[in-house]
């Protein structure tokens, strides 16, 4: 199948790339010369076009399947916005009115979306509560993927980690504030993605590993895999009471919840790294070799 990643950039790449393995031809586009080059190196086709610029997606060519990957580079609700609901719609305007529309729409979003339940399980049928203005721009992008004319699924990632984003520096220095951690690694983000658009996967799919995890049991337990004094703790009452957040940040903190993968199970996805102790291995054989 033809496929075109809109945004093939942390998760994208690695989705190209599982795509390409399996005789995929896969599009990458970027809109800067760096993502380019990065797009190329992974093998895949590159080509330039930002999905906030409405005519420049003219260049991008026709897909079978098309997958909404951009990012809004951490920037806030209005850059957000552009990118997730604008740009999107965008790319479903674009695409949904060319003579060979894709068979296929996935829209990756985040477990962000759910807000705050008290450290309750949530899944696919879960109500949404975002808390953050970022957040309920993420919960209306994924109204627009779901409306879409044409066959469309929203993959909520939970916390994506893996090569560049393990945080053992953050996790063994501490101090450690209390909560949840829901995690999955990056390439099982992708595989999820390449599940959902061979298995003909529509609606919500929420995907994050076997193990949501407190944060203090998880940074315990990296602390003895890499050899080192377990970090100091506190209690979201102590972090607040600092005094030098966000009210994002606040807000973040007081957001706390686990993330269930049943439906991604019962379809039949096999993960790569069922729990963060398969995917740390790597990072921590790594420090284990530099200390």
């Amino acid at each position: 199948m033809k496929t075109v990643v809109l945004g093939c950039g942390y998760v994208g790449l690695a989705l190209g790339r599982q795509l390409d393995d399996r005789g995929h031809d896969v599009v990458g586009v970027r809109r800067s010369d760096e993502g380019l080059d990065a797009v190329a190196e992974a093998g895949l086709d590159p080509v330039r076009a930002d999905v906030t610029d409405p005519e420049s997606l003219s260049a991008v060519p026709d897909a079978d399947w098309l997958v909404f990957a951009a990012s809004s580079g951490g920037r806030g609700a209005g850059a957000a916005r552009q990118v997730f609901v604008d740009g999107l719609q965008n790319a479903v305007d674009e695409f949904a009115g060319r003579d060979a529309p894709p068979e296929r729409l996935v829209y990756t979003s985040s477990t962000g979306v759910y807000g705050d339940h008290g450290g309750d399980w949530v899944d696919e049928e879960t109500p949404l509560e975002p808390t953050t203005e970022k957040t309920r721009v993420l919960a209306e992008a994924e109204a627009v993927a779901l409306s879409a004319p044409m066959p469309s699924a929203v993959t909520r990632f939970a916390g994506l980690y893996g090569p560049d984003r393990y945080r053992l520096e953050r996790y063994l220095d501490g101090p450690v504030t209390e909560g949840y951690l829901n995690m999955v690694h990056r390439e099982d983000a992708a595989g999820a993605v390449v599940f959902a658009l061979e298995h003909d996967v529509d609606g919500v799919l929420l995907v994050v590993d076997d193990e949501p995890v407190s944060k203090w049991e998880f940074a315990d337990w990296l602390a003895d895999a890499c050899g080192v004094d377990r970090p100091p703790k506190r209690t979201k009452d102590e972090r607040l009471a600092d005094g030098d957040l966000s009210e994002a940040a606040r807000r973040r903190i007081l957001t706390s919840k686990r993330c269930s993968n049943r439906r991604l199970r019962e379809l039949g996805y096999g993960f790569d790294f069922p729990t963060f102790r398969e995917g740390y291995r790597a990072a921590i054989d790594a420090y284990r070799a530099e200390h």
